[in-house]
């Protein structure tokens, strides 16, 4: 067994250095805050020992980049901090510890170092912790330093820990690069340290670099050394860092180039720090105006916090093989990959600047509070995308793009089905919507003046959630932004705490212009029996707008709702006057009115006064007057009223959660009412083509682009003939192509439309493509082909034949995942999966028989068929084959069981709104004038 001597020295806390002996000793030649996938995971992990706590690290690295290993030394300042026999760090099962010693100062004999024998060293099979177990206790308040040699192989399979990676010049000639990517816990698998975020120290760095190469850290290089014996090796030496966690030690090691010349920056909060920005040599060219986007962004994120960075320097790398998810967001050393930095938007940019100061100066104290960096950071980085170019990377989407998703998830019977990563993801999105909250609620200067007082009082610390909302909270006590009764962290936690948000109803009294306000739980997928719904409140902001005085920038509250059901508001407009109920999505939860309230709102928005009304609310209330309607809340004749105004409107933020609505009427209404709704999507959308198409260049917007084919996508589902014919000619390339079968000419955007609207043989073309496709082509380009074989046909017989070509004939061409992808797409609309039904009843023997030893297929089969049927006429269909097979569906028993109990609920919604949504077809088909001789009917 190998003798490891392990020797506690305690040396001045403020010394750094290695032991002159040590020197040199060797020589050579992404990422997020804390991701949230890790850190859920991280939150479990087993904590060291709180008896010795380190102050500082001297490390030394060598890393041989040939070999792809490394050796070092790291030398550790301690203090402890509590009598203890035993000190525990991390360090990864592949590094291998070749040396240690641990020296200390005894406080009763302080100024002499002793050196303590160790017992022994046992490394944890299960965890990445090696134990010291020494021959004696050293006693509390006892400084020094632990030494560790060793080596390790650096990773080259990905860009984690100490990676090394090869890429190739545009003259054909490797190089190679070195650098660490720590986050979230990865220092470890570098060095032995202390790897939790809440131990903050300095680092001294020194490394061995090929003197040809660049070697980049979080700070400046102090002094190179040349290195006797070794003339294309060279150390470099670099300054003392500030305190910092493990993970946002950085090192990058390559033959890179500096872009242009620095930026210096410098302001009155004390910032006065050299902004660089490094590429390889042939693709600087590729990150022109990089330098001035960096400038750019971080002084809007310099003049947010108002704090300056200890750091002299600031390097942002787009490295080569850098193929991380995220960038390495090391303090004072950003790592791109290549492509994300040299992309025109700034979101990203913000962000991962915005880490130098949540994350790297102020710090979470553990991986439980990573959602709370992320949410913030996120709020902070849209905000500054917005402010420079208005946000056009996001088409001035955000915060819709995640407040739609956060309404259609907390809105589920069962939230979070989905994996655990996903349900972090959402927790964070949510806390992101309330920093917004707070910004519109409490003003934007108190908001940034509590953002100072936190990151000011927490800088080389750490943090909670806490620790936040205290300081928002002293802020808006202190300008007097809030009432004294209502505290944020109370309201914070009151949204935090639930997987889900409330629906505020709004009922006005026009007699005493008045109105009662009541929250409950915001559902929409039925039926809505949620345990503890009733006892589920929260602390919500009601910022109003009126519409006897339209002013959307007064976002004060003229309410809370102080975690109670109901509350009165007094002196509303009249009765001829709208009022708007948290404009601007300030809060995340829907609101209704009772039914004057949406008349006055459909008819203002059909006025040439609607832009008067901001895009985002213009949108809001379209969203939310269709899913309360979903919800059962509100009728839809008054959803559909809403929708009037749509016919004039040209700004695609709210046409954004229109092509949403259609696409799920669609899926619910019967076929009966599906001629009388296309007819209505093309009296709605066919202007807004018609004006998108007027005028079509090269550059311009994406929103635009993006709008034009969303509306002709969806004007080809309701059959629009130009759409259909240029289809149809596209796809006649393919036909005619003398080996069809060796490739496809034909844009993918051109396939759904002639299957749907076109010939048979179009379709059968289709088909045969499929059942010929040679396995030397992408088999995506297949699997697209057979999507949409199966899921775009309004007529039943294609199906059919799909169904008997692919199942009861068993063609060897397709296999039985192509079978549950069949089922799949048939189930997107009622056509489909009623074909289906038809298919599984007209042949039960045979296919009960077919996949009687094939659970997975029939089990899919089962629920494809039966679980979609929305009306009491499906539930009768699929009762009777209940009745008809009782006792024959095995494995599937309770599969259609429960089709059953979805259908009687959906039935019920549909037995209350069908009717309704037909009428007011009928209506608005009576009166409207319809020109369908522009479309195809079935």
């Amino acid at each position: 067994m190998k003798t490891i001597v392990c020797v506690l020295a305690c040396m001045c806390v403020s010394s750094y250095s290695l032991p002159p002996d040590k020197i040199h000793a060797f020589h050579i030649i992404k990422t997020r805050s804390i991701d949230l996938n890790n850190a859920y995971g991280l939150a479990m992990e087993t904590r060291l020992e709180k008896s010795v706590e380190p102050t500082g690290y001297r490390l030394e690295l060598e890393p041989y980049l040939e070999d792809a290993i490394f050796e070092g030394h790291v030398s550790i300042n301690v203090t402890w901090l509590e009598d203890a026999d035993t000190i525990s760090v991390h360090c990864a099962h592949e590094i291998e510890i070749t040396e240690s010693e641990v020296k200390a100062y005894i406080p009763s004999n302080s100024k002499e170092l002793q050196k303590i024998p160790i017992k022994r060293m046992n490394t944890d099979p299960k965890k990445p912790i090696v134990t010291l177990r020494l021959e004696k206790v050293v006693p509390k308040s006892s400084i020094g330093f632990i030494n560790f040699s060793f080596k390790g192989n650096m990773e080259t399979s990905s860009t984690e820990a100490f990676f090394k990676t090869i890429y190739v010049t545009d003259q054909e000639v490797e190089r190679m690069v070195a650098g660490t990517q720590l986050r979230p816990n990865n220092a470890r698998r570098m060095f032995p340290c202390f790897d939790e975020p809440g131990y903050k120290t300095p680092f001294e760095l020194s490394v061995v670099r090929p003197r040809g190469m660049v070697a980049l850290s979080n700070t400046p290089v102090a002094r190179s050394e040349d290195i006797n014996g070794e003339p294309n090796a060279v150390w470099d030496h670099f300054e003392r860092t500030p305190p910092m966690s493990t993970f946002t030690l950085g090192l990058i090691i390559a033959e890179l180039k500096q872009l242009g010349e620095s930026t210096r920056y410098k302001d009155e909060n004390g910032n006065d720090i050299e902004l660089r920005v490094w590429g390889r040599p042939e693709y600087l060219q590729a990150l022109e105006g990089v330098n001035e986007k960096v400038a750019q962004v971080f002084g809007e994120v310099a003049n947010f916090w108002q704090v300056p960075l200890p750091l002299h320097r600031l390097d942002i790398v787009a490295l080569p093989s850098y193929f991380g998810i995220r960038p390495a967001d090391n303090w004072g050393l950003i790592v791109f990959r290549e492509s994300d930095l040299s992309s025109r938007g700034y979101l990203q940019l913000a962000q991962e600047i915005s880490y130098q100061w949540l994350g790297a100066l102020a710090t979470p104290a553990w991986w439980s509070d990573a959602h709370l960096n992320k949410a913030l950071v996120g709020y902070l980085a849209a905000e500054i995308a917005f402010k420079i170019n208005n946000g056009s990377e996001m088409e001035e989407r955000w915060p819709m793009t995640v407040l739609y998703s956060l309404y259609y998830e907390f809105s589920k019977r069962y939230p979070h089905s989905r994996i655990t990563g996903m349900k972090q993801e959402t927790a964070c999105t949510k806390i992101e919507l309330l920093f917004r909250m707070f910004n519109y609620t409490i003003g934007g200067d108190t908001f940034k003046k509590g953002m100072k007082m936190f990151i000011e009082s927490k800088k080389f610390k750490t943090f909670t959630g806490d620790d936040i909302w205290n300081a928002l909270n002293a802020a808006a006590i202190s300008d007097g932004k809030i009432p004294k009764d209502v505290d944020v962290k109370t309201v914070a936690s009151s949204w935090i705490e639930k997987d889900r948000l409330p629906l505020i109803t709004v009922k006005r009294n026009y007699d005493t212009n008045s109105a009662m306000v009541t929250q409950k739980v915001y559902l929409r997928e039925r039926p809505h029996d949620v345990p503890d719904a009733a006892k589920m409140l929260w602390w919500a902001p009601l910022v109003m707008a009126r519409g006897d005085n339209l002013d959307f920038t007064n976002t004060t509250p003229v309410a809370w709702m102080r975690n109670h059901k109901d509350l009165n508001l007094v002196n509303l407009p009249d009765k001829n006057h709208f009022i708007i109920v948290n404009p601007e999505e300030i809060a995340p939860f829907p609101v209704n009115y009772e039914k004057d309230n949406w008349n006055l709102l459909s008819a203002y928005l059909q006025s040439e006064q609607r832009t008067k009304i901001p895009e985002l609310t213009r949108a809001k209330l379209l969203h939310d007057a269709w899913n309360l309607a979903y919800a059962g809340e509100l009728s839809f004749a008054t959803a559909f009223n809403m929708t009037l105004f749509m016919r004039h409107e040209r700004h695609h933020l709210v046409w954004d959660p229109v092509f949403t609505m259609i696409d799920h009427i669609g899926r619910h209404i019967c076929s009966s009412i599906h001629d009388k709704f296309r007819a209505y999507v093309r009296i709605l959308l066919t202007p807004l083509y018609t004006e998108l198409t007027k005028e079509v260049r090269d550059d311009e917007e994406n929103w635009k682009k993006n709008l034009r084919s969303l509306t002709k996508t969806f004007l080809c589902r309701a059959g629009y003939k130009p759409c259909v014919m240029e289809s149809q000619e596209q796809y006649a390339k393919w036909i005619q192509a003398p080996n069809p079968d060796e490739g496809n000419p034909t844009s993918n955007q051109y396939i759904c439309p002639v299957f749907k609207w076109g010939t048979q043989k179009e379709w059968d073309f289709g088909l045969q493509r499929v059942i010929n496709f040679p396995p030397s082509r992408k088999q995506s380009e297949r699997t697209y082909l057979l999507k949409t074989l199966a899921g775009c046909p309004v007529d039943e017989y294609k199906v059919h034949k799909l169904l008997n070509i692919t199942v009861l004939e068993g063609n060897g061409n397709f296999t039985e995942t192509d079978l549950f992808l069949i089922f799949s797409m048939l189930t997107g609309n009622s056509q489909g999966y009623t074909a289906l039904f038809h298919f599984l009843n007209d042949n039960w023997d045979v296919l009960k028989e077919k996949f009687s030893s094939k659970t997975n297929i029939w089990d899919n089969l089962i629920t494809s068929a039966t679980s979609q049927f929305t009306t009491q006429a499906g539930l009768e269909l699929v009762s009777n084959l209940y009745v008809a097979h009782q006792g024959e569906f095995g494995s599937a028993e309770h599969i259609i069981e429960k089709s059953m109990r979805n259908i009687r609920e959906e039935a019920k919604w549909s037995a209350e709104n069908l009717p309704v949504i037909e009428k007011w077809l009928d209506d608005y088909l009576s009166k409207a004038d319809v020109k369908d001789d522009q479309f195809v009917r079935n």
